[in-house]
This record gives C-alpha cells, structure tokens and sequence, in this order.
C-alpha cells in the first residue's frame, strides 16, 4: 500500500550551492552522501517523515534519469511514494497502464560510511515523473533520512506536489486503481488549468492540464513536457519562496 510521499526530488547544478540557499531560507539541511551513479545529496527532513532531496551530479551522466531536466533548468524534477508492498504496488500501476521498470536495488554512501540500502520500481518514458518512484528500504528507512526535522522557517511538512499534465484523464485512472479511490476535481484558475486531486497518506496530489494554450502549465508543458510542476510545504505562516533561492523549484508555505 502507498504511505504517501517519501520525497520530493530537486535537481541542482551546484550542491553546496544549494545547500547554502536552502539553509538562507531557512531550513535545517544535511549532507546525504553518494550514490554509485554519479549523484550526491543534501536532505532537508520533516516532521511528517517525508522530505526534501537536493541532488546533484558529481560526475557526468546522461543516462541518469534527472540528467536531461537539470540541463533544462532543475528544480522539481520528481517525486517518490513509499511503499509496504513495492512488488505489490509496482504491478497495481502496470496493470493501471503504468510504464515501470521491476524493483532494482540502489544505494548511499553517508558521509560518515554508513551504507544505505533500498529498492526502487523507476517509471519509464514519458511516464516518469507523472506517475511516482516507489520505494521500500533494506536498511532501516530511520537511517536513511534525517533525524534533524526541525527549521526556523517552521515547515513541517509537505503539503501537495502539483503535476502538469496534457491529459489528466488517465492519469486519474491510474491513481484511482492504484489507490481505489476516485479523484476529485479541482480547478486551479491560477494556472489556467483544471484536473483531479488525489489523497495519499497525509499528503495531496494534484494532476493538472492547461484549459488553453497559453498560461503557466502551458508555458511549462511545451518546455519541459508531462513532469512535477510545483510543490507546498507546511508551515505556521503562507509564504511562496523565491525561485532564484530555490534553484528554480516551484516551492510554497501554506
């Protein structure tokens, strides 16, 4: 069964860049360590067990998934769901239409030497970063992600992961087979669009196509085709952060 989001997935050129912003802004981040495909990250954790990766490439890797959106300008590139049933949940979404890859085993080195251990169902294609990355730990998940969840700035949390679509109705088809619950439509008149909103765990999802053929989801459909748009985070006072301190992320307070 899905949990909720896992994590959100930042994209940047410079990781200590990044962490430097990010900690400007107000959050409490926390060197992540290397993975053997040529990225390493810094993780901003929350209370509600979900958070925030910043990663970059410490190597050159067009292959690698996040490759080609960083080069067109970063920021939200992905999302994860955990997962209690990734073999499970992997074949709810192909059998839903989802393009997936199996469970395939990745890994993290900490700064510290500690190596950490998980399993990922990767969506493929232009089904990647529309439908999520399912993950489910070897080693224990409390390892994995930080224990330091507390931020001046308050947060708490995520909130949604807004995605901008062409065509939301099967997207909400996958979701609500994946899930067994149906969508509920939502307008989202400052995008120029309309779509569904799905609830996984404490977490929202909203799955959004432009009405016309101008407007901000417009706009970033025809740059950077079917992917995360935005996200909000959960914080004492509503606030939208500024993009250039983001490193191109789409990031609120509500």
């Amino acid at each position: 069964m899905l949990k909720g989001f896992d994590h959100i997935v930042i994209a940047v050129p410079d990781l200590e860049v990044a962490r430097k912003s990010y900690e400007a802004l107000g959050f409490t981040v926390v060197p992540g360590g290397r993975h053997p495909v040529g990225t390493h990250n810094a993780l901003v954790a929350f209370g509600d067990g979900s958070y925030v990766e910043l990663i970059a490439f410490y190597e050159k890797n067009p292959a690698h998934k996040w490759w080609t959106p960083l080069q067109k300008g970063g920021g939200l590139v992905d999302f994860c769901m955990q997962t209690d049933d990734l073999r499970g949940d992997t074949a709810a979404f192909r059998n839903a239409g989802v393009e997936i890859d199996d469970p395939s085993p990745l890994s993290r080195i900490r700064p510290d030497g500690y190596r950490l251990a998980w399993v990922l169902s990767i969506p493929r294609g232009d089904h990647r970063g529309v439908a999520p990355f399912l993950i489910q730990d070897e080693t224990p998940r409390e390892e994995r992600v930080p224990r330091q969840t507390t931020h001046a700035n308050g947060v708490t949390g995520i909130g949604a992961v807004t995605v901008a679509v062409r065509d939301v109705v099967p997207v909400a088809r996958w979701y609500a087979e994946v899930l067994r619950q149906q969508a509920q439509p939502i307008q989202r008149p400052e995008l120029g669009g309309a779509g569904v909103r799905v609830t996984v765990g404490p977490h929202t999802l909203d799955v959004v196509a432009p009405r016309g053929s101008a407007g901000p989801l417009a706009e970033w459909l025809a740059a950077r085709g079917a992917s995360p748009y935005a996200a909000t985070l959960r914080a004492p006072k509503p606030a939208a952060l500024d993009p250039t301190k983001t490193l191109g992320a789409r990031l609120g307070l509500v």
